[in-house]
């Protein structure tokens, strides 16, 4: 069949000649490709009590601390009710001054059940960003990207260090960035200068662990400085990423990072470090109390790096995270130090013999 060709031409758009047909329908209506590609994501399992029965959220555990907790409070208050009352018996201005007390108290209480509230809500928010930055980083959502942007520098608002990496980072809020990369330019520019801080303040904290345990006489002495400086540490770091986490979340905090100690392996020093101690002869020239001291050094160091990992508000995708050889360099570096001295004064005391 011939096709009749024809020349091109002028028409306006008011010509009641002209007709816009309909285009021709498709042979077959494909499918969207999203279906073609999907990948069912099995659900999660269940949690199951002892008994079989899927759990609803609220273990038994929780619910016997909240009633023990309850009974407790409760039994206080009256014992504090029948003392104020014993008080206005004896004297009217007794009285008066112990009802002082139990409000100024109760107000205290108050106001420190306030402060562990956003102390463990802090802490579940710094969880929930990083979750969110990691179903981005998989996703690639823009738009989820441009969301957890903003909670960044809503969270990170109170840090004045930042102040000019939130200025930057403000600057490419119009931008068009996929969600990946809109998320690694976020960690790049609020986490780069908290994770040096944060790399020092675990160096400092291994370093006075492993000088202290060194020269402690006591055994007793050597855990209760190594706990109350692990606290400490995960104290610092958790105000550093933006936590401030109470004593309740300070506690919450220490188990988790316990916790992924125990996952991770951080029970062990790793074979690497343990080729640097041996390799320097360490092991071979210095005393064991300094010894021990190192491997308490070591260990903290270990901690400290669990602690970053768990309240850092993003993970580590387009930042290094940070290694263990690089933290024990500081440790090691005095020793060899002294080995070398030590060294050197046998080989003038050989020569002058």
């Amino acid at each position: 069949m011939t096709e009749i060709l024809r020349k091109p031409a002028v028409f306006s758009v008011d010509d009641p000649r002209l007709v816009v047909a309909r285009p021709e329908e498709a042979p077959f209506e494909a499918e969207p490709a999203a279906d073609a590609t999907a990948v069912a994501i099995p659900e999660p399992p269940k949690r199951r009590g002892i008994w079989g029965g899927i759990r609803h959220g609220v273990s038994w555990g929780a619910l016997f601390w909240s009633a023990l907790s309850g009974l407790v409070l409760m039994g206080l208050g009256l014992a504090v009710s029948r003392l104020v009352e014993d008080l206005f018996a004896r004297a009217p201005w007794l009285g008066a001054i112990g009802l002082a007390l139990a409000s100024i108290a109760g107000l205290a209480l108050l106001a420190v059940i306030v402060r562990e509230l956003i102390g463990l809500a802090r802490l579940a928010a710094v969880e929930s960003l990083r979750n969110r930055a990691l179903e981005i980083i998989e996703s690639d959502d823009r738009e989820a990207g441009r969301a957890l942007t903003t909670a960044l520098l809503a969270h990170t608002k109170r840090i004045p260090r930042l102040a000019r990496a939130r200025a930057r980072l403000e600057d490419h809020g119009s931008d068009i960035i996929d969600g990946r990369d809109r998320i690694h330019l976020a960690e790049r520019e609020l986490m780069a200068p908290l994770d040096a801080e944060a790399r020092r303040l675990v160096a400092s904290a291994a370093k006075r662990v492993s000088v202290v345990t060194a020269i402690s006489p006591r055994a007793v002495v050597d855990m209760v400085f190594v706990l109350v400086n692990a606290l400490t540490l995960i104290r610092k770091l958790a105000t550093l990423y933006g936590g401030r986490p109470g004593a309740v979340g300070l506690f919450k905090l220490f188990r988790e990072v316990m916790s992924h100690l125990a996952v991770t392996g951080g029970a062990s020093i790793t074979d690497s470090v343990i080729q640097q101690v041996v390799g320097h002869g360490i092991a071979a020239r210095l005393s064991a109390r300094f010894g021990e001291g190192l491997i308490n050094g070591l260990l903290t160091a270990r901690l400290g790096l669990s602690a970053i990992d768990l309240t850092r508000p993003m993970p580590f995708a387009a930042l290094p995270r940070p290694a263990l050889n690089d933290l024990a360099a500081p440790l090691l570096r005095p020793a060899d130090g002294e080995t070398s001295r030590s060294v050197s004064s046998k080989s003038d005391e050989t020569a002058i013999r």
